[in-house]
């Protein structure tokens, strides 16, 4: 064989082996997404309001994709570990993951954080929001803001106040509330809502910044009273309940529960999954769970929920740096 021919040769069978590549993956790229099951990372072991909401919404996908919606449970890290995990995925619409506030905490909180908020993830939509409340031992001498705001000024440094832990939403609640109103506060970190709830209930702490609907109960059985929330707007299922901002203008501290995805999705697919999700929150059967578990359904667009994360990521970012809070 001279060595024209065998070039000549070599070269039809690398055209060959290019066109069924290209064929093949012209293929790939039009087959209908989903053609496979969908992976939901779920940062916290199974159990509790955010599961439940996984659970649900993962329901409904399951039933409009006729494809299996997996729940991978990643906890650990303050929602990092499962947060990473998602980060790391291909983007094509195929891993998925649960987000709180912890997604725009994180950043300004942990130095070391294995992925980079902005660049590697993407918000599809905000499913949900859930209020923060101001909550206080019967005995405290201030029923309202004005009359809280009033006593700590009287009585600086001598107010405290529980959260369910260093670096939550709630403690950063309580931290710019402290610096937006000028009072001084000492906050008291515990390991989750049940034991800083017990210290209220107890007298041992005046205050409480907690999730509403973890704290109600105790509210109902007048263990605690409920000074405020630290929401923008008033509760659905407690309109009769003030807000902080009343007093203290432009102070605004949710709890926000979103799904987010690898950054890089196809933005045709991202929209058709935001699309989707929003509908599933939308449901009867998710509302109504959503509304029992003390949560406001959302089903935002991932516009939407993107533009939430950038501002929610520099006002935590503010705070944090202002009350000089970090991670032992």
């Amino acid at each position: 064989m001279t060595t024209i021919s065998f070039r000549r040769r070599a070269a039809l069978v690398l055209a060959a082996a290019l066109s069924v590549g290209g064929l093949a993956q012209a293929q790939s790229a039009s087959e209908p997404w989903p053609n496979k099951p969908v992976k939901l990372v779920v940062p916290f072991p199974p159990g509790g309001p955010t599961d439940t909401v996984a659970r649900l919404i993962a329901q409904q996908l399951q039933a409009e994709w006729k494809q299996p919606v997996v729940l991978d449970y990643k906890p650990g890290a303050g929602t990092t570990l499962g947060t990473n995990a998602v980060a790391k995925a291909p983007a094509d619409g195929y891993t998925l993951g649960m987000a709180i506030s912890a997604l725009t905490i994180n950043p300004s909180l942990l130095p070391n954080l294995p992925y980079d908020t902005l660049r590697e993830l993407t918000g599809v939509s905000q499913v949900a929001q859930a209020h923060f409340g101001l909550f206080a031992h019967p005995s405290l001498p201030a029923n309202t803001m004005p009359e809280l705001l009033a006593y700590a000024r009287q009585n600086p440094g001598k107010l405290s106040y529980a959260t369910p832990g260093t670096g939550t939403g709630t403690h950063l609640a309580g931290e710019m509330l402290a610096n937006m109103a000028g009072i001084q506060m000492v906050h008291v970190p515990y390991k989750g809502s049940a034991p800083a709830q017990q210290d209220v209930i107890g007298g041992r702490v005046p205050l409480l910044f907690d999730v509403l609907f973890s704290s109600m109960p105790f509210v109902r059985d007048n263990r605690m009273k409920v000074i405020a929330l630290s929401s923008p707007k008033r509760a659905l299922a407690n309109p009769e309940i003030p807000l902080i901002q009343d007093s203290v203008p432009g102070f605004s501290a949710m709890s926000i529960i979103g799904i987010i995805a690898p950054a890089g999705l196809p933005p045709d697919l991202l929209r058709r999954i935001s699309a989707d999700i929003g509908q599933a929150v939308r449901s009867q059967e998710v509302t109504a769970r959503m509304t029992q578990l003390g949560m406001e359904p959302v089903g935002s667009t991932a516009e939407q929920y993107n533009t939430l994360i950038r501002s929610e990521m520099e006002k935590w970012s503010r705070v944090i740096k202002t009350a000089g809070i970090k991670i032992e």
